[in-house]
């Protein structure tokens, strides 16, 4: 198979403009495998031209909710913030080793899992997952050694991904205000209550 720069094939940015998405984004729709995508012999992404139009028509016929698009907007600006090494910067972060990074990655990831179900009809089995969640993050952070504050600020890091997503999405213009503004109260009532319960599994265990 023929992986060169031609007519048929695109890069990473190339096919993104075509979707109309952040490249990070686009990184992580096909590393959930969500869109095809091909790797050269010096493995760098590449994108068959004919799969990206035909995903793109698809997606237009039925597009993304809400939710999905903030959870893969949040997921794109988590791996670029973390692939530029700003959080290497982080008195917090710098503390972790290896293992601890992909444990509170995940902790992340399932996280927004739940804000998804939160904003769709599963409340009840959101609110539960959210609250061990809370207990998840406390526990990382006290296995890591972190205070009360930095299990916050780690808390509180990611948090800020979803409203920079839902801000962005706004600035779109893809839906209604008043849907992102009951969508922003939403995410504020449950990530409200996934850091109470950090907060309480720390006196518990204090």
């Amino acid at each position: 198979m023929d992986l060169s720069n031609g007519d048929d094939w695109l890069g990473l940015g190339e096919a993104a403009n075509i979707l109309g998405v952040h490249p990070s984004t686009l990184r992580t729709w096909a590393d959930h495998g969500e869109v095809p995508s091909h790797r050269t012999p010096g493995k760098h992404r590449r994108f068959k031209r004919a799969e990206v139009e035909a995903w793109a028509v698809t997606r237009r016929e039925s597009p993304p909710t809400a939710g999905q698009m903030l959870i893969h907007n949040a997921l794109g600006r988590a791996r670029m913030q973390v692939a530029e090494g700003q959080l290497r910067t982080t008195a917090w972060y710098q503390r972790l080793n290896e293992t601890q990074k992909l444990q509170f990655r995940e902790a992340s990831r399932n996280l927004l899992t739940a804000l998804v179900q939160y904003l769709g009809d599963e409340v009840e089995v959101a609110l539960v997952e959210g609250q061990r969640l809370g207990q998840a993050y406390e526990r990382l952070g006290r296995e890591a050694g972190l205070t009360l504050g930095e299990k916050v600020s780690v808390f509180l890091y990611f948090r800020d991904f979803l409203y920079d997503s839902v801000i962005d999405l706004y600035q779109a213009g893809r839906h209604p205000a008043r849907e992102w503004a009951q969508m922003h109260r939403k995410i504020t009532a449950f990530t409200n209550s996934v850091l109470l319960s950090l907060v309480e599994s720390h006196e518990k265990k204090g």
